[in-house]
């Protein structure tokens, strides 16, 4: 959204400057008698309350009362109230900012806070805007106000934090710690901290949604690591270490991967995405083996099956990724693309999911395994999956235009049955993954494309969406205009699922239906709000622009593909005849 740009605001000191267009001049009347005035008339609170965008004025009467306190700190607060309201007027949901502006300011000391606040105006405008455009964040923020100065610290909000700086961040907060539950609870706040530091840079309109999606699925990346690491060494000392006999017949420890699916393997996260993993190790065969001269509170040389022990870890992983405790939870996972779905073992050896994709594997599944990526344990493990996985996905042989044709039909079946289930929903227009031009409508066109070349053209083999559209340009297998409307149409629905994600950290994907929900979600991304009828015109303007453009690419390729200029690039491409 944002109008029409990925552009970010550049940063600056000492939280980076706001992005252009956040801060402006007065514009509403003076909002200092609400909290000042000897004699307080009510269509005098009404018309200057009204002025800020602010509906239900006798709540935000009441919120403004309880934060002003004592005489001394109401004199605080009406230093600082012109420039909050004029904040706040900007946000989505004004009447919500004043909820949690009164929330944040009773959990606080009151005086010192909003003396803060007076010597650093730039902090107004950045809890402005998140206490009114999300609440997820907000509640982030009042249950731990601290973090208000941490988000003040030049490099919180100057630059996204990069991998390394997370790790390095979460690795000296663990080495202090020896309990395993402990150890979990500081992901859970490490996840909380991070989340909100993505969430105002995006907002701020520092990030643009490539930056969003990469810093979202690095945190996912590194939290998802850390935890297999405090599990798996929990089980260790319970169980020893699973160890097989290689073809040696030297015993080797038994290495165990996770790899993200999806969007995480694709690095292109939602806020409140699940995370897709399978859970894989090098070999079924072996046992658990206490360290040399341990025993692992076993007699010597006991031990469990390696099978068993990789299912108890895959179990406890995703206890530990999903549990809810007072700090929350990491990350809910979807276990759903493991073989056999929702059925079945967690995990499988190597050896079993080659066996799997050889007897029972299916078409969607060929597509899905394109994202596949290890995020966690053993990346040799990891890598051998990939490469165990390509004739799967590929074929054994050539293709050719038949077997082409049933791949786009399979992926073609794949999509209806999505489309009728959004039409019983009514959301065949409003759901921006799963609906008409949607989300799903580019990924299926892109991995079809990739699973029918792949083979012959490995240069087409780009995790991410986006990168793959590029390469598809490279192989003159789309125009670079199609290139071009396809990205700015993937950015715009990303970016609304964002926004619609961010304000209560629920996974939903379907536009609102009301009016006034239509004008936040458009205000969220960047539209401007000063006119919400206007802005919500022009956010569903653009919305049918970008769905119908995606939608006419799907068409061609899925119904037509005969006459498709795409689909007969890439039998060209694959030297197969049409």
């Amino acid at each position: 959204m944002r109008g029409k740009s990925e552009k970010a605001g550049k940063p600056g000191s000492p939280a980076g400057k706001l992005a252009p267009g956040l801060r402006r001049a007065s514009t509403g009347p003076d909002p200092t008698p609400v909290l000042l005035a000897e004699e307080r008339k009510p269509e005098q609170v009404r018309a200057i309350l009204s002025a800020y965008g602010l509906r239900n004025i006798e709540q935000a009467d009441r919120n403004l009362g309880t934060m002003a306190g004592e005489p001394h700190e109401r004199r605080q607060l009406a230093e600082i109230l012109p420039q909050m309201l004029e904040a706040v007027a900007r946000t989505a949901d004004p009447d919500q900012a004043l909820n949690h502006w009164e929330r944040l300011l009773s959990n606080v000391t009151r005086s010192s806070f909003l003396d803060y606040l007076r010597s650093w105006p730039r902090m107004v405008e950045v809890l402005a805007t998140i206490f009114g455009n999300s609440d997820s964040l907000s509640f982030t923020i009042v249950r731990d106000p601290m973090l208000v100065y941490w988000l003040a610290e030049e490099s919180v909000l100057s630059k996204p934090a990069t991998r390394v700086d997370i790790e390095q961040s979460l690795q000296k907060q663990l080495a202090r710690l020896t309990v395993k539950e402990l150890k979990l609870d500081v992901l859970r706040r490490v996840r909380r901290r991070e989340m909100l530091r993505i969430g105002v840079r995006d907002l701020l309109h520092m990030a643009d949604v490539s930056e969003t999606m990469a810093s979202l699925s690095d945190l996912a990346g590194v939290l998802i690591h850390a935890a297999y690491h405090v599990v798996d060494a929990d089980l260790r000392s319970l169980y020893g270490v699973p160890m097989h006999k290689n073809r040696q017949g030297k015993w080797v420890e038994t290495g165990f991967a996770v790899m993200g699916m999806g969007k995480l393997g694709g690095h292109e996260l939602n806020y409140s995405s699940d995370v897709d993993l399978i859970y894989v190790y090098a070999s079924h065969e072996g046992e658990t083996r206490a360290p040399r001269g341990k025993s692992a509170g076993k007699p010597a040389g006991a031990g469990i099956s390696s099978e068993e022990y990789f299912e108890i870890l895959s179990r406890e992983l995703t206890k530990a990724l999903v549990e809810q405790t007072r700090e929350g939870y990491v990350f809910r996972v979807d276990l759903r693309l493991r073989a056999e779905g929702s059925i079945g073992q967690l995990a499988r050896s190597l050896a079993d999911y080659r066996k799997y994709y050889e007897t029972r594997g299916m078409a969607w599944e060929r597509l899905a395994l394109l994202k596949a990526w290890p995020v966690a344990g053993a990346m040799a493990v990891g890598q051998a999956f990939l490469s165990m996985a390509k004739p799967f996905i590929f074929g054994a042989g050539k293709m050719d235009c038949d077997e082409a044709l049933a791949i786009v039909q399979n992926v073609r079946a794949v999509k209806e049955m999505i489309d009728a289930k959004m039409a019983e929903r009514g959301h065949e227009r409003r759901n921006v993954k799963l609906g008409i031009g949607g989300i799903r409508e580019i990924e299926f066109l892109v991995q079809t494309v990739q699973v029918l070349a792949g083979k012959q053209a490995p240069a087409l083999l780009d995790r991410s969406t986006l990168g793959a559209l590029s390469r598809f340009v490279t192989r003159k297998l789309i125009s670079g205009r199609e290139r071009d409307e396809l990205t700015a149409a993937y950015l715009f629905l990303r970016d609304v699922e964002h926004k619609l994600q961010m304000v209560h950290d629920l996974q939903t994907h379907a536009l609102p239906d009301e009016t006034e929900e239509l004008a936040r979600c458009a205000i969220r991304g960047g539209y401007d709000g000063s006119d919400r009828t206007a802005a919500v015109k022009k956010f569903l303007a653009d919305h049918a622009a970008h769905t119908a453009a995606v939608h006419r690419a799907f068409q061609s390729l899925f119904y037509e593909p005969i006459t498709s200029p795409v689909f007969k690039a890439t039998l060209r491409l694959i030297g197969a005849k049409g």
